[in-house]
């Protein structure tokens, strides 16, 4: 599982004394424990790998706009800083697929879904977002699915 990874990931850089991978690694435990409070209030948890993967994306996400304004603004040292914390969250991350794999997959799914028009596009991101999660950012699958019906 994920979150076994991350608190031995966490172990780990408190023995080697990486305050700045202890401290991301903290915020990634921090934003677990708050969805996990989330949803307790909510309906039955869902699988808990994917929920995982779920807050690091949106984290990486975060992460990711924060140095693209960072680095507008100016602010190259705010600008690493995040990108180190980018580089801690995205460990825990599956790999990413290329553009080649996002497109490939994407098709495959279309066929499966027997979708032919845009109207079917909702069917096919469910598809993408069941097997395709962490795996391939949501609004590049957006696009590729668009064009892939277009």
């Amino acid at each position: 599982m994920i979150r076994d990874d991350i608190k031995a990931a966490l172990i780990e850089a408190m023995k080697a004394k990486d305050s700045a991978r202890v401290n991301a690694i903290r915020l990634i435990q921090a934003a677990l424990k708050n969805r996990d409070i989330e949803a307790r209030t909510g309906g039955a948890p869902a699988d808990d790998d994917v929920m995982v993967m779920e807050v690091l994306g949106k984290m990486a996400k975060q992460r990711r706009e924060s140095i693209d304004m960072f680095e507008k603004g100016n602010r190259p040292e705010l600008a690493a800083a995040e990108g180190a914390e980018l580089a801690v969250i995205e460990s825990f991350l599956p790999r990413q697929m290329s553009e080649a794999e996002a497109q490939a997959a994407v098709v495959a799914l279309v066929k499966e879904a027997g979708a032919t028009s845009v109207k079917d596009m909702g069917a096919v991101m469910a598809l993408v977002k069941a097997r395709l999660q962490g795996q391939i950012d949501m609004s590049k699958a957006s696009g590729l699915v668009k064009a892939a019906l277009a």
